[in-house]
């Protein structure tokens, strides 16, 4: 049986280069490529299996970190925003992706001095957290504001600690349940939720991939992928061990485009 398709996943290949990624806060060690771009077609299979069509953007060696496609654009029902990357090494990786999402929403474009990450960015119903850190900063928050208020949203700056960005802490289950490593996150900022904690030995799990009937996880994490079973939603886990390496995780490597 088919099933019709839910959203748009904007994903983008592998680039042969991306043992050259840049890092935060992991030391560098070896990644497999060809193993990576297996990982990587796997998880476009999950995305596939869950209804989304996937629209694979090409990628080149001087572009070592594009498969985390996410940092470039934040895709909301009525428009998409455009980042700055905080890394100015990935700032050449916004055309192609501005003019995928063109073709689904109008585009709004973060300007200097501002910076964001995509990955610092949580949309939980109409409310916007944007993570504080070393790639986002409050000129971006500014900004995001006058894009999104006019529309009903609320954007929420919040401290990112011990992690790259605001989804490697905290990431939304459902519109009132979140999965979060407590350490790393302003825990009033996010009174309102239900909160699943990471396993105690899976400091690293809080990144998870949102979909309308599941919900995708690292494999590297089965005791939290459990936790978030036990709340009564449908896991899938896939293997990201090589982006792991790169300070990836299964958001970042996706943007997802829901149907309106």
């Amino acid at each position: 049986m088919n099933v019709m398709p839910t959203a748009v996943a904007i994903t983008r290949a592998v680039s042969p280069s991306l043992a050259a990624c840049e890092l935060t806060h992991l030391n560098r060690v070896a990644i497999d490529i060809e193993l990576a771009r297996a990982q990587h077609r796997a998880y476009e299979k999950a995305l596939i299996d869950a209804g989304c069509v996937v629209e694979r953007l090409d990628t080149s060696p001087d572009m070592p970190d594009s498969v985390f496609v996410e940092d470039i654009a934040v895709v909301f029902d009525e428009l998409a925003i455009i980042t700055r990357p905080g890394a100015e090494s990935r700032r050449r990786e916004t055309a192609a992706v501005a003019a995928a999402l063109a073709a689904y929403r109008p585009l709004h474009v973060i300007q200097a001095p501002g910076t964001v990450d995509g990955g610092d960015v949580l949309l939980v119903g109409r409310r916007v957290f944007v993570g504080l850190s070393s790639r986002t900063n409050e000129a971006a928050v500014v900004q995001m504001r006058q894009f999104l208020e006019p529309l009903g949203y609320t954007v929420v700056p919040t401290v990112v600690r011990g992690c790259l960005h605001l989804k490697s802490a905290v990431t939304a289950l459902t519109d009132t349940v979140l999965l979060a490593n407590r350490t790393c996150i302003d825990q009033p900022d996010f009174a309102d939720f239900t909160i699943v904690d990471v396993d105690e030995r899976e400091p690293s799990a809080a990144n998870a991939l949102r979909l309308h009937d599941r919900i995708i996880l690292s494999a590297s994490f089965p005791r939290t992928a459990e936790r978030v079973a036990r709340h009564g939603l449908r896991t899938e886990l896939v293997d990201a061990s090589e982006v792991a390496k790169a300070e990836g995780a299964v958001t970042c490597c996706s943007l997802i485009v829901e149907s309106r």
